[in-house]
């Protein structure tokens, strides 16, 4: 019996998992967690077996180390040829790996796609010198990180591909199975490889540096995917440090969707953005937001449950902080989608009760009252306060009575942090001109189609009023449509903002970008350069056509001098609107589809 085989039949006698504390009552009290068949499992410990079952999983953690650092090659292998070209099956593994005539037929369906902007810098590994890193591929579901693999395995010349494998990782396996299907590949002369969702393997993020420091080191590319972004950072901070490069696929901008897609519409992005999928041109097999149905579903597999499953395989579940009473009560998917939904909520609401006030018009009455084609005073018939109080009820009080565990400011400050590190929200700083501080923020959702796909379904189930129900099915149709209008306005404003700030921030310049709020009236974006005393100002309109009213701001002579007085010299006053490009009354308008197109180009 090898050394190998000693340690493996070793390994299978010990117990997997580990041992994890409880408070009842003032009392710790020791239970063993394990996974068995893809569920977690778990039993409380006896006081007298504490020791020697502690004692056993740490044994088993040892040997599993052991196991990994072994160079004893591997070579249970069965092979077939096919047209001159092998096609391997680990036999100790049992992983599906992909090599010859079946890797060509999985990479050809995506060749002739057009490429995401941070494919060159995969080719860029692939082909490169870093030596002894790994690459990591990652982001949330349908943001095309499988199709980039497949994009760049089919432009690969004939010697590169009969030396590529594709691994798709499976719940179940360990370390100890990619290690041998590595071994064995590498002993075949396999040199490029790519693992799928590796971090469903059981102790990734412990064991990950693995990849670096055993086979990337000896030569291999190794590029690791998938859509746990937690674990990869999680594994990054704990194991790879420098030896990882990461690319991040979950931010999608509108210039990429646009140019990947083919679609020159900023609505459509707002309706669909946020994945690489859009109703009739998709990139991928389905399309996550067209229904309010496909986005619960989309929040609750690709964000919510990747975040639980995150913090579940970091460190044994340890990282949970104050959301593990919720994981233990089987409340923390819940939870994160209702943080997801509740940002959203309150951007609905901040669309339609920004000016409810009781006695004052909303908004879109406003809009309404004064729609140069058809205009109506439909809602101020409406009874507004009841309409407001409606909204309150919705959107501030959720499902109360079925939460075991009320959610409190600690929960939904740690469920924002993780969504911010999934790239799923921004934050956007807002500042007052009384103190010129910070008087707050606005939570931009990165993907376009998830908010807007919720708040639409929000605000279609909001029109319920009486005096909205009976009016004529053409009239209910146009106030909804305006006020969907209202939502998309503000979604623009959002997109410009993050898009600018992430430009910005790629280019690692002294640029600051806010919102600017007086006590009546407000700049929607400032571009201020403080090193060069100079600052930008914006107004961002949903609308074609040029209006006084749009610039009424950036002309007004006391807010301009105390921009100037506060952020320098003002060099530019821009209305980014979806009309063409022009110039009135010393404004520069700005179609919107072509600003965020030259985002690339911002001042170096």
């Amino acid at each position: 019996m090898t050394e190998r085989e000693r340690i493996k039949n070793r390994i299978q006698e010990l117990p997997k998992g580990g041992i994890t504390f409880k408070r009842i009552n003032g009392k710790p009290y020791a239970y063993y967690q394990w996974t068995e068949c893809g569920k977690q499992r778990s039993r409380r410990v006896k006081d007298e077996e504490l020791d020697s079952l502690a004692e056993a999983i740490a044994e088993r953690k040892e040997l599993q180390a052991q196991l990994v650092l072994l160079n004893e090659k591997d070579r249970e292998y069965a092979y077939y040829a096919s047209d001159s070209v092998r096609n391997y099956v680990s036999l100790d593994t049992n992983l599906p790996i992909r090599i010859g005539n079946e890797l060509a037929r999985f990479s050809e369906k995506s060749g002739k796609k057009k490429k995401r902007e941070c494919f060159n810098a995969l080719k860029d590994y692939v082909y490169g010198d870093d030596s002894g890193k790994v690459l990591i591929l990652y982001g949330l579901r349908r943001t095309g990180k499988t199709t980039m693999i497949q994009q760049l395995i089919s432009e690969m010349d004939e010697e590169t591909f009969g030396r590529t494998a594709f691994i798709q990782a499976m719940p179940g396996k360990n370390l100890s199975d990619i290690n041998v299907a590595l071994r064995n590949l590498e002993s075949q002369g396999y040199r490029y490889i790519f693992i799928d969702e590796v971090t469903l393997i059981e102790e990734f993020v412990e064991g990950a540096a693995l990849f670096s420091d055993i086979f990337a080191m000896s030569g291999m590319k190794i590029v690791l995917s998938g859509t746990d972004s937690l674990g990869f950072m999680f594994s990054e901070d704990e194991q790879l440090y420098d030896r990882c490069i990461m690319i991040h696929t979950t931010f999608i901008p509108y210039r990429e969707f646009s140019k990947v897609l083919g679609i020159d519409s900023v609505d459509e992005y707002i309706k669909y953005g946020g994945t690489m999928s859009i109703s009739g041109k998709m990139y991928n097999e389905d399309i996550p937001f067209s229904t309010a149905k496909a986005t619960r579903e989309y929040v609750d597999s690709a964000i919510a449950k990747n975040i639980q499953h995150s913090l579940k395989s970091y460190q044994r579940g340890t990282h949970f902080r104050h959301l593990r009473e919720l994981y233990e009560r089987e409340e923390l998917t819940s939870a994160i989608n209702r943080v997801v939904e509740d940002i959203n909520h309150r951007f609905a609401l901040d669309v339609l009760t920004r000016e409810f006030k009781s006695g004052d018009l909303s908004l879109s009455a406003n809009n309404l009252r004064r729609d140069r084609v058809n205009p109506t005073d439909i809602l101020d018939k409406v009874d507004v306060k009841q309409i407001t109080e409606k909204l309150k009820e919705m959107l501030e009080i959720k499902n109360k009575e079925e939460q075991e565990i009320a959610l409190n400011e600690i929960h939904t400050f740690e469920i924002s942090e993780y969504l911010q590190l999934l790239d799923l929200i921004k934050e956007i700083d807002v500042v007052s001109a009384k103190t010129f501080s910070s008087s707050g923020y606005k939570t931009v959702v990165t993907q376009p189609g998830l908010r807007y796909s919720q708040a639409q379904a929000l605000i279609k189930s909001l029109i319920a009023d009486s005096t909205f129900r009976a009016l004529s099915l053409k009239e209910r149709n146009y106030v909804v449509e305006r006020i969907l209008s209202e939502i998309k306005g503000r979604m623009l404003e959002d997109i410009v903002l993050l898009e600018t700030t992430e430009a910005i921030d790629r280019k690692k310049i002294e640029t600051e970008v806010f919102k600017l709020e007086f006590d009546i009236g407000e700049i929607d974006m400032i571009i201020c350069y403080p090193d060069d005393e100079y600052c930008e100002i914006y107004e961002i309109k949903h609308s074609s056509i040029i209006d006084p009213m749009q610039y009424r701001h950036l002309i007004d002579k006391k807010k301009c001098e105390l921009i100037e007085h506060r952020y320098g010299e003002i060099k530019g006053k821009y209305v980014i609107y979806s009309g063409e490009n022009s110039s009135v009354d010393g404004i520069t308008y700005i179609n919107v589809e072509s600003y965020l197109n030259g985002l690339g180009s911002i001042k170096e």
